[in-house]
């Protein structure tokens, strides 16, 4: 994988760049090439969290101005791919892939217009995030027919006694804060894996639940799909719907590894090449593995679909840990570039199949190694291990340097998110996000020095060089909130100096559905519900959905 944080080595190079001439894109031609086009593309919308899930483009990938060159190594690896750009306007476009066009991506454009173009040629946008992923399950669901079940009908037959149980398809930390009570925790790529120990008899009922539907519905069609022979249904809107009964959930559930049988292991097994062969999910060996990571003309995703303690035991080289439940939950936080290849890893197989069989119906090249690469490559990292680095010349200042700036009028800055800011912050500090710095233009008005900090660094080194100014000196706290507080200093909640946050990081209609607030949940679950309406056909979307085989 490509390193992030390159930057031009002279002034005279810097100075090249800056003069460079970013091209720009109509939002007509954006719409075919995203999905008609036959060349890989990345499409980019640098907008922060709030703003891009108050509307964006279906196949836009966020990828906040705020942490630009910390991710776009990871997500975006190889520099040759074509990427496109958006944000609030061509200014903050180009803006952004001038910084891409410093990090050595050469075929970087710009949406002209931003958003608002998109929006003026009659394009849709869609509120929230992982929409590609949500929307592919409500498909999954009126194209499969997939089986479902209320809240009310499954608590009378739990009531009655009757033979069934309840999968959460969630991840096992999610499952641990809530769950549907007597239910049993495993996220929807180890379904089949372990249904053999959970679900001993074919006669039993099974129900899987998640957090909304996306999960549920996803885990209930890879059962079906892969042949098991008991009735399985979803449970229609998860928690949310169960809460939305009248029903209280079960918390603070602590969850131990599963490790399958022999016998669960063969079945899955079994299940899983009969998957591989009706869907078409190709086979490749280590060493087409490793000549595709050696391709310098396609773009190849490495993921190991494990469970995140079997990666940490024994992680696969160059391959990124992602439990198969998240990369088909969130495939838009991992894979950024259309038309890419994704080549999935399971040393021991029963998941990356079943896996793969969807990311290929939403669209994907996705191919399963079997066994390991001749060659192990270098480690790749997870989330967020493209870090800021030196190249950026911003000093780093310990607490004690940082109090003695600010008594002596130094402006301080918390670039964490808003919602970290909320909770606490070193008292008197300005919150200060890098894609909105024309707002601080007051507070910074005749500052001579400026303390940076964040929650993470490599944020408040990037905000750090773009406030740099020959008149004004600009250090970065380290260890941030952690080292002013170790260091005896005063911290406080809430606004603070702000006043009223414009908090275009945080979107807030998302997030308070799962501590009772009904309104918002059924208002999500509807959200969910409408997305194919929304996307209209299909193929809009790339996906390509294929029937399961007749049992």
């Amino acid at each position: 994988m490509s390193t992030a944080f390159q930057s031009p080595s002279t002034p005279a190079a810097s100075a090249a760049l800056s003069r460079a001439v970013v091209p720009s894109v109509e939002a007509s031609w954006l719409a075919r090439q995203i999905v008609q086009g036959t060349g890989e593309l990345a499409w980019i919308d640098i907008r922060e969290a709030g703003e891009y899930g108050e509307g964006h483009g279906l196949l836009a990938v966020n990828i906040p101005y705020s942490r630009l060159e910390i991710e776009i190594g990871r997500l975006v690896p190889r520099r040759d791919a074509a990427v496109v750009v958006s944000g609030r306007s061509s200014d903050d476009g180009r803006l952004a892939a001038e910084k891409l066009q410093a990090l050595g991506y050469g075929d970087v454009r710009v949406l002209e217009g931003g958003i608002a173009a998109w929006l003026a040629a009659g394009q849709p946008v869609f509120k929230g995030v992982n929409v590609p992923s949500k929307a592919f399950a409500e498909c999954v669901e009126l194209f499969f027919h997939t089986p479902d079940i209320e809240s009310a009908e499954l608590a009378r037959l739990q009531a009655e006694g009757a033979d069934l149980v309840v999968l959460d398809s969630r991840t096992a930390e999610e499952f641990a804060r809530f769950h549907v009570p007597g239910a049993i925790s495993c996220p929807s790529s180890e379904l089949v894996l372990h249904f053999a120990d959970l679900v001993p008899s074919p006669r039993t009922q099974v129900v899987v639940s998640c957090a909304g539907r996306t999960r549920g519905v996803m885990g209930a069609q890879t059962l079906l799909n892969a042949g098991v022979p008991n009735p399985v249904r979803a449970l229609s809107g998860g928690t949310q719907g169960w809460r939305l009964a009248g029903l209280e959930l079960e918390r603070n559930t602590p969850v131990a590894p599963r490790t399958a049988s022999p016998q669960a292991w063969q079945q899955a097994r079994e299940r899983e090449a009969r998957v591989a062969a009706h869907f078409g999910v190709p086979l490749i060996d280590g060493e087409t593995a490793a000549r595709w990571r050696a391709d310098a003309e396609r773009t190849t995703y490495f993921f190991d679909v494990r469970t995140p303690e079997e990666h940490r035991r024994s992680p696969l080289p160059g391959y990124t840990g992602v439990q198969g439940v998240q990369l088909v939950q969130c495939l838009d936080q991992w894979a950024v570039v259309r038309r890419a290849r994704i080549v999935l890893g399971d040393l021991d197989g029963g998941r990356a199949v079943l896996t793969a069989h969807w990311l290929r119906q939403m669209g994907w090249d996705a191919s399963v190694l079997q066994g390991e690469e001749a060659e192990s490559p270098a480690s790749v990292g997870s989330l967020g291990s493209q870090r800021a680095d030196a190249v950026f010349d911003v000093a780093r200042i310990d607490s004690g340097q940082a109090a003695a700036w600010v008594e002596q009028g130094a402006l301080l800055l918390d670039a964490s998110g808003s919602a970290a800011y909320l909770r606490e912050h070193p008292a008197g500090a300005v919150w200060a996000n890098r894609s909105a710095l024309p707002a601080l233009r007051a507070a910074l008005e005749g500052v001579r020095q400026v303390v940076v900090l964040a929650e993470d660094e490599a944020v408040a080194l990037l905000l750090a060089r773009d406030l740099r100014h020959e008149e004004r000196t600009v250090a970065v706290l380290a260890d941030g909130l952690q080292a002013w507080r170790q260091a005896g200093l005063p911290v406080e909640s809430g606004a603070g100096a702000v006043g009223e946050l414009k908090r275009i990081d945080f979107l807030f209609w998302l997030h308070d559905r799962h501590e009772g607030n009904a309104e918002s949940s059924a208002a999500y679950l509807a959200w969910e519900a409408d997305l194919p309406r929304a996307i209209g056909d299909p193929a809009t979307a790339g996906f390509v959905l294929q029937k399961a085989p007749a049992a």
